[in-house]
């Protein structure tokens, strides 16, 4: 609950406890607290409740100390969310700008369908991470794993840009994308690394980057390099490859008359 003494005056901050408190009740608990004007929602034992951060619609810091459930960020519109921990399935869902930034490793449909905003992840991601990511009303969604993902990342990409920094993988070791990109028709994927062709969807191409890519690589890497304490000249310290849609409609001529 949230009551007088938990409320800092000072540094504009309020502090939950979630422990025992359901997905719909913890949520009004944030929507009503991020009504006021404050600056920060702190949320300490965080046990799978679903969908924080979703209607807020207005810049304010929300640290997760626990375990977020499914569909972390939601919709989100604005809010940063740092997560002390892992993040489950659909973390940024149709996210439309913010940033969310996960101290651990995060489940599947990672940015699933999202148009806008940052997603950084420390760690490792699941499967189908970016699907369907696309670029809406000059907001452009980007996603940095500091690990790698599963199978079908990227699938159904039209815009956006994915970043894998593969700090799992061993020196020479390829990024093992089974079905990555397939169906993608916009944004690219930068991977610090190699990766076997024959590991993604046929509608990918793979390439050098050029200094726009590069740049937009730094500036990304940077941001990651900054949340999780790297060294950024390290990381970029590396070869990139790009991935990119060989055609704007992949499957058009299934549909064409």
């Amino acid at each position: 609950m949230v009551c007088s003494n938990n409320i800092n005056k000072k540094d504009k901050t309020v502090y939950i406890d979630a422990e025992g408190t359901e997905t719909r009740e913890l949520n009004t608990l944030l929507r009503n607290a991020a009504a006021d004007d404050i600056a920060k929602l702190e949320l300490r034992n965080v046990c799978g409740q679903r969908y924080i951060g979703t209607d807020i619609d207005k810049k304010v810091e929300i640290e997760i100390f626990g375990t977020p459930g499914n569909d972390l960020g939601a919709f989100l519109n604005g809010p940063k969310i740092i997560v002390r921990g892992n993040a489950q399935d659909g973390t940024g869902n149709t996210m439309n700008d913010g940033e969310i930034i996960v101290h651990g490793h995060a489940g599947d449909i990672t940015g699933f369908s999202s148009r806008g905003g940052k997603i950084f992840i420390r760690e490792g991601v699941g499967y189908r991470t970016g699907i369907h990511m696309k670029e809406y009303e000059g907001k452009m969604p980007v996603i940095v794993i500091g690990e790698s993902a599963q199978d079908f990342l990227g699938e159904y990409m039209a815009g956006g840009i994915l970043i894998l920094l593969g700090l799992n993988l061993n020196d020479n070791e390829p990024f093992i994308l089974n079905y990555g990109g397939t169906g993608m028709h916009g944004g690219a994927i930068y991977l610090r690394g190699e990766v076997e062709q024959s590991s993604l969807g046929k509608e990918v191409g793979i390439a050098e980057p050029d200094q726009n890519d590069l740049n937009q690589v730094e500036e990304y890497v940077s941001q990651f390099a900054a949340h999780f304490g790297y060294d950024a000249r390290e990381l970029l310290d590396h070869k990139f490859i790009k991935l990119y849609p060989r055609h704007l409609r992949p499957y058009g001529r299934l549909y064409a008359y």
